[in-house]
């Protein structure tokens, strides 16, 4: 049996965050229903803390989520948490680039607000591990 999933990133500023990754990847962030937030708050079901303002648009506090442009890939969900980064991630994500555009792609994703943390090889295979914004680990290969 297969299963659906989605990859879900800690966050302390998950607008922001879901923002930088989506102009990385080429992705989209989704639209959330301003009306329907309004709704769940007016009915009592959310209240105003609930949600925030994020480029002049009523959304949910919790969180912002990114989708491909092709079908089939997981979502990617930016959750809001209190606390900072402070160790090395246990799982992270590979931006599969290839090596001819390696280079590139790392100077537009520093260039991007990502820092570069170190670069490594394994046989014909090399890669350089960059942080996001808020420290997450990534490596572009």
């Amino acid at each position: 049996m297969a299963f659906d999933f989605q990859v879900t990133i800690d966050s302390s500023s998950p607008h922001a965050l879901a923002d930088w990754w989506a102009e990385a990847l080429g992705w989209q962030v989704e639209a959330q229903d301003a009306a329907f937030i309004r709704r769940m708050v007016e009915s009592g079901a959310a209240s105003e803390a609930d949600t925030t303002e994020h480029r002049g648009a009523l959304v949910w506090r919790a969180g912002a989520a990114l989708t491909s442009p092709d079908p089939g890939r997981p979502r990617v969900l930016f959750q809001h948490v209190p606390e900072p980064k402070t160790v090395k991630n246990r799982v992270h994500l590979d931006v599969r680039v290839g090596a001819d555009r390696q280079e590139a792609e790392v100077a537009r994703l520093t260039e991007l607000g990502a820092t570069e943390l170190w670069r490594a090889s394994q046989g014909p295979y090399a890669w350089v591990t960059l942080a996001d914004p808020e420290g997450n680990e990534f490596c572009v290969t």
